[in-house]
């Protein structure tokens, strides 16, 4: 590998509090590094037989992908589940008039981009590297073939869809009846809440661009960077370029709830 990489990595089940241990990406070639993540990766799978892990390991791939670097599109055939091990996509659905709405942000170590396989169906949306971001990902047909194997992973795939259509139908109704006001400040501390903050507390760990901000927020991007400005007039947050520091944490929540 051309760079060096340590990172620290949440569980989404069953407990995202706690850290998976740092995977050392000074790896003399692609076979070790690629051994190294899958063992980490497994390691969130306890359940998983020592076949399972093997059958896994063995069809697994690592691959690097620069910012803004599509890693499947909108109406490619699903043949392969996802895992991101580190940096931030975003999985983003063409509207109408071909402007983009952001409807989900993936963190490591989420699985994602399954779901159109077991729907039958081609993606629907496309998975966009935000940074630069290393991820691993299995052929469907393998995962299939443990999840029938593996009652415990079938339910492990199950609750993480339940979670996220759970999720999708607070995003629907908060989009379509909160105001920009609301939108925006739901978009701000969704980051915050879901990603790192950097030393101070209260810096969001990840810098999206205006367009990527109003496309989360279901906005145009002027209407994204007026609201912004607003919020910074109001001392709710601090912006230094990319960088956001939500200042009146509590008073940016009442806006969020306010709508």
């Amino acid at each position: 590998m051309k760079n060096a990489f340590s990172a620290v990595y949440w569980l989404p089940f069953p407990q995202k509090s706690v850290f998976l241990h740092h995977i050392n990406m000074h790896q003399p070639n692609q076979t070790h590094e690629k051994s190294s993540i899958a063992k980490e990766l497994f390691d969130i799978w306890p359940w998983l037989t020592d076949s399972e892990r093997a059958l896994l390991s063995e069809n697994l791939s690592v691959n690097h992908y620069k910012r803004n670097t599509e890693i499947y599109s909108e109406k490619d055939h699903p043949d392969r589940m996802y895992v991101l091990v580190s940096g931030k996509v975003k999985v983003v659905k063409n509207g109408v008039g071909g402007r983009n709405q952001i409807i989900r942000v993936i963190k490591p170590i989420e699985m994602f981009g399954y779901r159109a396989y077991f729907a039958n169906a081609i993606h629907r949306s496309t998975a966009t590297a935000l940074e630069a971001s290393i991820v691993a990902s299995m052929p469907m047909e393998t995962i299939e073939k443990v999840m029938q194997q593996n009652p415990r992973m079938s339910l492990h795939v199950v609750r993480h869809l339940s979670v996220l259509l759970g999720q999708s139908d607070d995003r629907t109704v908060n989009l379509t009846q909160k105001h920009i006001r609301g939108r925006l400040a739901e978009a701000l501390l969704f980051l915050k809440d879901n990603y790192d903050v950097e030393e101070d507390g209260c810096t969001l760990g990840i810098y999206l661009s205006r367009e990527d901000l109003a496309n989360l927020s279901n906005m145009t991007t002027s209407n994204a960077i007026r609201t912004l400005s607003t919020f910074a007039d109001e001392k709710l947050i601090a912006i230094d370029g990319k960088k956001i520091k939500i200042v009146q944490e509590e008073e940016l929540r009442k806006v969020s709830r306010m709508g």
